[in-house]
């Protein structure tokens, strides 16, 4: 695997886009660099900018960013609603794949060293590259921000962890950090005011707020833990927000905050009027508001991934300030490979023609994987429909969770498709390998052999995946919406087809294997699967007519 980090730069500019396009343009220069998302805000006077790629790369893109930001912009003159003390205010490395947390904050290190040495720039490091917890905190470092810097930077408890211990009146100081993911989320009330904002944000962050009882300075905690906040007012909207940095979604994710922040702003006499993510979100905090906010209105969830996100949207009232466009927005579709054309992505009329054409692929493995995804979505259909079927409102968990279940199928189904014909790919690929001497014959031999059984690992799962369908399709012929008991028939003859065309592509493949016991043993699995299959069609088709009569 790949070692992928993320870095999240943020600028002290946010209304000159040409000195913005100056900055990124040297990030996109370094090869092996994607840049994802570039969010400015003209009221916070900021940019925040997305990259990722292998560590060296991204750390090489950073570097000339904060080079060319300290070229271009001057602290002397900037004025934003955000917290600020540099140039480069923050530069956080943040581990995505084939890499930890704690190998990151040494890149990060790494980085933050040659910013001070190179750059003569005062540099702070933060959260997991910081190894003094007493100062790991973004806010206690950026605490007085660029206006108090001057003499907090003669303090010998603030002496920069790199770089002179001097004050740069144009570029300021940087934070250069690592850290997991973090979702920058503004929460948008129906008011102007700054301190009455203020208040709903100490009333949930886990920092919560200090109160004066009997002399003593005492902390209230907030109600949500890992959540960040202040209020602030922003002139560009005309409204004030609850700004908050979720510094783990998995201890709170984004609805639970927005639905607490809800719950406050309204105990306040104030309301919510919708919300907004700044930068990037990962997909799953999206799917899971989607789940969540329907769950509340006791419908199934069990729906695509692209209307959970319409859910979410809705929702959360991420569109209130601009438009919110997933595909901009939702990291793991922006690190989709752009010329990876999958098969699932065409038409039906497209698949339909390129399964014709004179090309081998995608051929009968796909296609059985593609007549299974369509059982398992003809099983959820039903039991959608069976959720909100009238006078089975006390039902609608039931059916959700088996509508759940058919998505899933559906999902790693139409995965499938795609991974069949790869691995034919891979079988032409090996095939193709020089075999003039001995050592070349035997590199090709083991690599035919490990594409073939890819090849043949391949349609058996279509073939587990398939069956386990039928399950929802006879619960749903038995029990689900009468009125679409049909489906539910049409959806087993799909997944049986599924199951034995599959079982011929892992024989087929099966003959080009050599490990003989191994082929053995999946042939026999395969006629287990088979004989299972039929044997569910008959008994759900038997259900089916029974209630057509």
């Amino acid at each position: 695997m790949k070692r992928i980090i993320e870095c999240v730069p943020n600028f002290s500019e946010g209304v000159v886009i040409s000195v913005i396009k100056q900055i990124t343009d040297v990030m996109e220069a370094i090869e092996g660099v994607r840049l994802l998302n570039v969010d400015p805000g003209k009221a916070t006077n900021r940019t925040v900018v997305t990259i990722v790629g292998e560590p060296d790369a991204v750390c090489e893109a950073a570097f000339q960013a904060i080079k060319k930001a300290g070229e271009l912009i001057d602290m002397r003159s900037h004025k934003g609603a955000h917290p600020r003390m540099g140039a480069t205010d923050v530069c956080p490395l943040i581990p995505i794949a084939g890499i930890t947390l704690e190998e990151t904050a040494q890149y990060a290190r790494a980085l933050a060293k040659r910013v001070g040495d190179e750059l003569d720039l005062p540099v702070y490091c933060y959260e997991a590259a910081q190894p003094d917890k007493s100062r790991s905190n973004l806010s206690v470092i950026r605490a007085g921000e660029y206006e108090g810097f001057f003499k907090k930077i003669q303090d010998p408890k603030w002496k920069p962890d790199f770089g002179p211990a001097t004050f740069d009146a144009k570029r300021g100081a940087t934070v250069i950090g690592a850290r997991d993911f973090l979702v920058a989320y503004n929460i948008n009330l129906n008011t102007t005011s700054t301190r009455r904002a203020n208040a709903v944000a100490f009333d949930i962050r886990e920092a919560g707020r200090n109160k004066i009882e009997n002399g003593k300075t005492i902390n209230i905690p907030g109600s949500l833990k890992a959540v960040k906040a202040i209020g602030w007012y922003i002139e560009e909207y005309g409204i004030a927000q609850i700004s908050i940095n979720l510094t783990d979604i998995r201890t709170t994710p984004v609805h639970v905050a927005f639905d607490e922040a809800c719950k406050k702003a309204t105990e306040r006499g104030l309301r919510v009027t919708g919300s907004e993510l700044v930068g990037l979100v990962p997909l799953k905090a999206l799917t899971d508001a989607g789940r969540y906010f329907l769950e509340k209105q006791k419908r199934s969830s069990g729906v695509s991934e692209k209307e959970l996100i319409k859910i979410a949207i809705r929702s959360l009232g991420l569109d209130e300030l601009a438009p919110f466009d997933p595909e901009k927005r939702v990291i793991e579709y922006l690190l989709r490979d752009k010329a990876d054309r999958k098969l699932i992505y065409n038409t039906l009329l497209e698949f339909a023609d390129e399964t014709a054409s004179e090309s081998p692929a995608p051929g009968g493995g796909s296609v059985a994987a593609y007549l299974g995804a369509l059982g398992a979505s003809l099983g959820a259909m039903v039991a959608n429909l069976s959720s909100h079927k009238k006078g089975w409102d006390e039902r609608w968990k039931e059916f959700s969770d088996w509508a759940d279940r058919g998505q899933k199928c559906k999902d790693e189904l139409l995965a499938l498709v795609d991974a069949d014909t790869a691995s034919f790919n891979d079988i032409m690929q090996a095939m193709a390998l020089p075999k003039a001497t001995e050592e070349e014959k035997q590199a090709r031999k083991n690599a035919i052999q490990l594409a073939t059984r890819k090849a043949m690992e391949v349609p058996f799962r279509v073939m587990e995946c398939s069956l386990q369908s039928m399950d929802l399709l006879m619960a749903m012929a038995s029990n689900g919406n009468p009125n679409s008991v049909s489906d539910a028939g049409v959806g087993a003859l799909c997944a049986r087809s599924a199951v034995l065309g599959a079982g011929l592509n892992v024989k087929i493949n099966a003959t080009g294997y050599e490990d003989a016991d191994y082929v053995t043993s999946l042939l026999q699995q395969v006629k287990e699967i088979e004989e299972q299959a039929c044997k569910k069609e008959a008994a759900i088709l038997k259900v089916v007519s029974e209630k057509i009569g």
